[in-house]
């Protein structure tokens, strides 16, 4: 083929450095993939050093090599080996390159020989070496007599190990570290020869002039050390995913792609279980602060990550969650070691003995704990047993095995334990062996249960979207998930927000007034009509406090829902706009006398919650058929103050006084027909009205005159980027189920926010902008807390979009907020938007929901009115 045709390059033309992996160069298609991405880079003006693995399945098979004790074995393993490159090399249609016959003789020759005068270990690392040597001659063949000249270059007389004090022979030879600073003279030299070189990972020289390996991942390693000696432009890993995730994306498929990183983060990530990068190649690159860039072989037009300074711009998020297996934890406790000089050293001591290093430390006054990692120890019950034996001796031991740590990680991550209180509540209901929260602010790890993880990460990966702490929200950190990038079949992308076709006619609105409040019909009744397919379901009654507007009551009425009221206002509004055939539910919390004679003089079904109302006031009852709502003992939601169960919730009766409401009823003459639970809001899990319906059943089956039961509402609605939203088909098939047990149960349901949040907007005008310190820009609207109070009362998310400037590139973080005097008045905090100017529209999505009807006049502000779009 004939050469690749490019301008010569300048003698200071920037270096990138291009990492491929075993899978990445065992076939021709991939090397052909490996050929188009270094012309690119070439053909952008830079020189490209090349750094490859050994293909797929040769290094493994070079260490089996090295067990044989007979020549013949040996030889015949080495043969194998060749026969692999031999067939690569026919597929390649290349006639044997010298450089390639030279490695394969020279491993013909230490397979023949064996150890001999190098000694076994300086034989072995001089073996295992051949799979680079091999891989990198065999690819400079095919990429020079394919268009592109391609020098291949020998790694070991670039990189130089260096002998640490705690190293042992092995380590010095199998696990060797070199220490990379800038060499401009290497630069200059590699300059003077080519512009494309080709050299191998995982192999150096020591002072003494003996190949040695840089140990697991020693690819990476090498291509970032190579990086920093010659200052790259960048370093470029290329494997087969797209790059690090923010979970292992085979556990997790909604984990999404992290598109930003620091070093440090990376390197936590990659230390706490991430695969696709080894945590010791990040480390060269921070002093020269050259970018590492994780890139997939065969989908090169997909963003990857991209690693480098850190970049203070971004929100604090925590980035990953990641785990560990194999994890063992040696507990050691005396008393004698409190306030004891020399008790941690002698401890310590043991370890060192054994050769095993400590990863999580946690300590108590007379308690020590440390966990064990497998990939940095060999650890096999004997070992364990030494250790134990030689602890034994200065207090007592306990083993903890096998344990998996679960790291959070992300920087700042103190800034963000406020949040994590559902994350948290999920480690409560464990066994939790250990907590370990880093002093560099980077993570936070649980050691647990091993058989624990797998079910757990899905779970929490989801929580620390739905809490805020996993900021799915800034584009500029993440990216697609996994699914959406891998997912088999065709892809089902979340669908976009009505108002995304209506921002000429929501520009127009904002043009007349802000603040305004902005309703879209159509997408309350597509709501409606998803709940009414649910087919356990008799009824649903919509909660009206969501929202109170005449034309939405009008419209779900007309789409079958009732409805449910918890105050006389609210009886008054639905009575006023809804047909006289809709049924209505009374469910106050705390009422007034009062407030139950009048709604007893409408249609409605009374709800009572407490003693006192049947105890003091029976005789409003007498003759009437009542619902009593329980308090089941727990309760759920996005935030303490939308869960309504538990001690800490002020409504329903308690399990342990229902005995005494029914007496007090029985004593009134009143009938009580229905038991009702609600035990928070915003749940997204299927499960859990199953679980309520359940517990709901088995009570009405003890009391008799049970013929209703509701279950309540608190259907979730996804408010982050990447939240899973409501399983509708799940749910049905739990409610259907339970049902099945229970068929002589009318079900009723009254959720509010999923009917009407989607369906609502908040207009607002850009009033001015104020920077503070270095990085802090606040963004200030003409509406704040007074029309929208969720963010401040409940610390609720809400989208936030410039609509003035919908579709240019969000590239300024603010902090979104109002003219009302209170710290709290924030609307969004670190959300990144296009740079937005003066009377800019900015909405504010999911309002359809408690936003208007809670709204106020405080500071004597004028309140946002109210738009129908039919």
């Amino acid at each position: 083929m004939r050469e690749i045709a490019n301008a010569p390059l300048s003698a200071n033309a920037p270096w990138i450095v291009m990492k491929f992996g075993g899978t990445s160069v065992a076939t021709v298609a991939r090397w052909r993939n490996i050929l188009e991405l270094a012309a690119t880079r070439r053909a952008e003006g830079a020189r490209v050093l090349i750094v490859v693995s050994a293909l797929s399945g040769i290094t493994d098979g070079l260490k089996q090599l090295c067990t044989h004790t007979e020549s013949k074995r040996r030889s015949e393993a080495a043969a194998a080996l060749a026969d692999r490159h031999h067939a690569l090399l026919a597929d390649m249609a290349l006639t044997m390159p010298e450089t390639l016959g030279a490695r394969l003789a020279d491993l013909a020759d230490l397979a023949e020989t064996g150890a001999g005068p190098l000694g076994e270990l300086a034989w072995q690392a001089r073996v295992q070496a051949h799979g680079e040597l091999m891989s990198s001659a065999l690819g400079a063949a095919f990429l020079s007599a394919n268009g592109l000249p391609t020098a291949w270059l020998d790694a070991r007389d670039c990189l130089a190990s260096v002998a640490l004090p705690n190293q042992n022979e092995r380590t010095r030879l199998l696990s060797a570290m070199v220490e990379p600073h800038y060499d401009a003279e290497l630069s200059a030299r590699l300059a003077a020869q080519g512009e494309v070189f080709i050299t191998q990972g995982f192999i150096a020289r020591d002072e003494e002039g003996r190949t040695v390996l840089l140990g697991r991942g020693g690819s990476d390693t090498s291509a970032a050390y190579l990086g920093a000696l010659l200052r790259a432009q960048r370093v470029e890993i290329w494997t087969d995913v797209a790059g690090m995730f923010s979970a292992n994306p085979r556990q997790v498929a909604g984990a999404r792609l992290l598109q930003r990183l620091d070093y440090e983060e990376a390197q936590e990530i990659a230390s706490t279980g991430a695969k696709v990068l080894h945590p010791r190649c990040l480390s060269p690159l921070r002093e020269p602060r050259v970018p590492l860039l994780i890139k997939d072989t065969n989908r090169p037009e997909l963003e990857g990550t991209a690693i480098g300074p850190e970049v203070r711009e971004h929100a604090p998020s925590i980035k990953a969650i990641s785990a560990r297996k194999g994890i063992t934890l040696i507990s050691m406790e005396s008393v004698g070691m409190w306030q004891q000089v020399g008790f941690l050293a002698d401890v310590f001591d043991a370890f060192k003995r054994h050769g095993l290093s400590v990863d999580l430390i946690g300590s108590a006054e007379t308690n020590v704990t440390v966990s064990l990692d497998p990939t940095e120890n060999l650890l096999d019950s004997d070992a364990i047993a030494a250790l134990a034996a030689d602890l034994a001796r200065v207090c007592r031991v306990k083993v903890i095995a096998p344990c998996a740590a679960i790291t959070l990680v992300g920087r700042g991550m103190r800034s963000m334990l406020h949040k994590l209180s559902g994350v948290l509540a999920e480690f409560g209901q464990l066994r939790v062996h250990l907590i370990s929260q880093s002093s560099n602010n980077l993570n936070i790890t649980f050691v647990v249960d091993e058989d624990v993880v797998d079910d757990m990460l899905p779970r929490l990966h989801e929580l620390l979207i739905g809490a805020g702490a996993l900021r799915t929200d800034d584009s500029l950190v993440f990216g697609p998930s996994w699914q959406a990038l891998y997912g088999a079949g065709e892809q089902v992308l979340p669908p976009a927000q009505w108002w995304q076709g209506d921002i000429p006619k929501l520009l127009a609105l904002a043009q007349e007034r802000t603040p305004r409040y902005v309703y879209n019909v159509p997408t309350i009744r597509a709501q409606a009509r998803r709940l009414k397919a649910l087919s356990a379901v008799d009824r649903v009654h919509f909660a009206v406090k969501a929202n109170t507007h005449p034309g939405i009551l009008k419209a779900l009425a007309e789409e079958g829902m009732a409805f449910e009221c918890v105050s006389p206002g609210e009886l008054a509004a639905v009575m006023a706009a809804v047909p006289e055939s809709a049924p209505i539910l009374f469910t106050p919390n705390f009422a007034a006398r009062r407030d139950f004679v009048a709604a007893l003089k409408t249609r409605a079904t009374i709800g009572i919650d407490a003693l006192h109302p049947i105890e003091h006031w029976g005789d409003l009852f007498a003759g009437r058929d009542i619902m009593l709502r329980v308090d089941l003992g727990r309760g759920l939601g996005h935030h303490e103050k939308v869960r309504t169960g538990g001690t800490g919730s002020k409504f329903g009766v308690p399990i342990e006084h229902i005995d005494r409401f029914l007496t007090l009823a029985h004593e009134a003459g009143a009938r009580v027909i229905g038991l009702h639970a609600h035990l928070g809001s915003g749940i997204l899990d299927a499960a859990h009205w199953g679980e309520v319906y359940s517990q709901l059943a088995a009570l009405a089956e003890r009391i008799g005159s049970i013929s209703i039961l509701d279950i309540g509402g608190g259907l979730g609605v996804p408010s982050h980027p990447g939240e899973t939203p409501l399983d509708m088909t799940a749910l049905d098939r739990v409610l259907k189920s339970v049902r099945q047990a229970y068929p002589q149960f009318q079900v009723w349901m009254e959720p509010g926010r999923f009917l009407v949040a989607d369906a609502g907007v908040l207009l607002a005008r850009v009033t001015q902008e104020k920077e503070k310190g270095a990085s802090v820009r606040y963004l200030g609207i003409d509406t704040g807390m007074n029309s929208l109070i969720r963010p401040a009362l409940y610390d609720a998310w809400h989208d936030i979009a410039n609509i003035s400037r919908f579709g240019e590139a969000a590239t300024t973080m603010y902090q979104v907020v109002g003219p009302i005097c209170e710290s709290g008045d924030v609307l969004g905090s670190d959300r990144r938007l296009p740079e937005s100017k003066e009377d800019d529209v900015i909405l504010i999505g999911q309002a359809g929901a408690y936003g208007a009807v809670m709204s106020s006049r405080y500071n004597l502000r004028d309140e946002a009115d109210e738009v129908l779009l039919p």
